[in-house]
């Protein structure tokens, strides 16, 4: 067994969502949320050249490197980086499996909001809150109900989905295409009736998956803020000045829903997630239109 392997295993029995590794530094595991030292006698070099050998990249200087692997136990994905110190590394532990919608707790909102047949749905929250796991678990509800084409642009590719009633196509950003924003042009041409953008990083990416969204397809993306007010805002000062207001027009007709989600502790210890659904109704369209994006905490309190 490989170090890196042998390091994940123990990982995962040790319940941890993310480990870090840091020349000089050593070896913690993300455990509930706060990071503690790993007892594993390794050298934290040696991982990281495994790692980087896993990349089949070259880490040039002043860029980081992302990438998924399999090893003992499932599926993670790494990012590789430099530091003042040397190099560093920090590994998500992904399911082995994609969990049901119902297994992960949450509200069966999101199970309809899976069947639309169009629209832009965006799962929100800080980063490790289980946006990646909800829009898979997403994906899958659609794979084993419904005969439609699914087409993903991740980076890297996280999970992997078995073959059910839907067909799947899933494009890693730098082996299968050049970037989010290429990657949509070209997937109206591809017949997909869903589209699972990894994330909505810039302008481009953001104009291109509207969009899609108002061609007839169901986007799914993720974002990383907190609340759907914050996130329509997000999005709009992401765009040139003038077109913001074409924006807010596209986006008060595209979008269906922002689902806001975090991990919280259990009494029970580990944590389970809290969600905040915003579900797009007239009112909220005219919210967005107008550029009123604060009231939206009331009208979700009001329904």
């Amino acid at each position: 067994m490989s170090g890196i392997d042998a390091l994940c295993k123990y990982a995962r029995q040790a319940r941890a969502s993310d480990i870090h590794i840091s020349e000089g530094e050593g070896i913690a595991l993300r455990i509930d949320g706060s990071l503690d030292s790993c007892p594993i006698a390794a050298e934290p070099h040696e991982l990281l050249i495994e790692l980087l050998a896993m990349s089949g990249a070259n880490m040039e200087k002043g860029l980081d490197l992302d990438f998924a692997f399999d090893a003992v136990g499932g599926r993670q994905r790494a990012n590789l980086y430099r530091y003042v110190g040397g190099l560093a590394a920090t590994v998500r532990l992904l399911n082995d499996t994609i969990p049901p919608l119902s297994e992960l707790k949450l509200p069966s909102e999101l199970s309809k909001l899976a069947m639309l047949p169009r629209g832009l749905v965006l799962i929100t929250g800080p980063t490790g809150s289980g946006k990646s796991t909800t829009l898979a678990s997403m994906i899958n509800e659609i794979n084993f109900k419904r005969a439609a084409h699914i087409l993903t642009i991740e980076d890297p590719i996280e999970y992997v989905y078995p073959r059910a009633r839907a067909t799947i196509h899933q494009r890693e950003i730098g082996k299968d295409a050049r970037s989010f924003a290429s990657a949509l042009r070209s997937a109206l041409r591809e017949d997909p009736d869903v589209i699972l953008l990894g994330e909505m990083r810039d302008y481009e990416t953001i104009s291109a998956a509207v969009t899609a969204a108002e061609t007839g397809h169901l986007v799914l993306s993720t974002l990383h803020t907190t609340g759907a007010a914050h996130t329509v805002d997000r999005i709009v000062d992401a765009c040139p000045a003038q077109t913001q207001g074409q924006m807010r027009t596209q986006l008060s007709m595209v979008l269906r829903s922002v689902v806001t989600q975090c991990l919280i502790p259990s009494q029970m210890g580990g944590r389970v997630v809290a969600t905040e659904i915003l579900l797009c109704n007239d009112a909220v369209q005219n919210t967005i239109r107008e550029n009123k994006c604060h009231q939206l905490s009331s009208i979700m309190h009001s329904n």
